[in-house]
């Protein structure tokens, strides 16, 4: 598997694109599953090959060759039956309205074909599919970003990288005063980027920190649900489950080289 990875570097860029990846996998007949990750993300499949199966919630589709997946609260399930050539934009949340002209939340447990949003996203995969380099790829999105003049304010900043960095404890009360928004109004901002209420929100910020501990870390699970403020062990398996429908256990099990994924070979 041959990948590839980018930052943006200026102020602008950085407001709007959290990275830039690309995916070149050769292997055939992979299971994948992709459990709740907290990012949201248009993905291009440019492989030229059958259609990627997939379901989210037991819901069998076909996943487009141009798709949008937001803040999922439930994991996607994929069956990818050759070699596949993904090529993926990860956005902060508050960029996605002006973008597409549609809140983020729309976008929560689906994988939508694009085209259906915008049809110049058509004309955007086959830019992309006829260039050879990923570099020539992410000129290519960064352009089209650059036109959008997406203006983003100093307060949605602040959401982005509360709703992104799951090791950012604050309350929400907190949060409130730091972004100078009402308690009621910071819950409309969040429902409108997430998908979610601010009691779900909590547990979903607590579930990414665990996951995150879990990935990368080698520490016992009994000190991951303390370090994520779980209440205690059986409550933080409890929540864990909820989100990813396995144990923090079996993830750990099973997980592969990146994060929020597990690759089984076959069905």
């Amino acid at each position: 598997m041959r990948s590839n990875l980018y930052i943006p570097k200026t102020d602008y860029l950085k407001n709007v694109i959290r990275s830039i990846w690309q995916i070149d996998d050769l292997s055939v007949g992979k299971s994948e599953t992709i459990i709740p990750k907290g990012v949201i993300e248009i993905i291009f499949d440019l492989s030229g090959s059958n259609p990627v199966e997939s379901n989210i919630n037991s819901q069998p589709f076909q996943l487009a060759k141009c798709f949008i997946n937001g803040f999922n609260t439930r994991p996607i399930r994929l069956y990818i039956p050759g070699h596949h050539f993904f090529f993926g934009v990860q956005f902060h949340p508050s960029a996605i309205r002006q973008l597409l002209g549609i809140p983020a939340r729309e976008f929560t447990n689906l994988a939508l074909d694009l085209t259906l949003v915008d049809q110049s996203f058509n004309s955007t995969w086959h830019q992309l599919a006829e260039v050879k380099t990923f570099n020539e790829r992410v000129t290519i999105i960064c352009d089209w970003v650059k036109k959008k003049n997406v203006d983003t304010h100093p307060q949605e900043l602040l959401l982005n990288a509360f709703l992104e960095k799951s090791d950012v404890q604050l309350t929400l009360n907190e949060l409130a005063k730091t972004v100078c928004y009402s308690p009621r109004h910071l819950s409309r901002k969040i429902y409108d980027l997430t998908g979610m209420n601010t009691e779900q929100l909590l547990r979903y910020k607590k579930y990414l920190h665990a996951v995150h501990l879990v990935h990368h870390t080698n520490l016992p699970l009994t000190d991951i649900a303390y370090e994520s403020n779980f209440a205690d062990q059986s409550h933080f398996i409890k929540s864990f489950r909820i989100f990813a429908q396995i144990t923090p256990k079996e993830y750990r099990q099973t997980r592969s080289n990146i994060a929020g994924h597990i690759l089984n070979n076959g069905r």
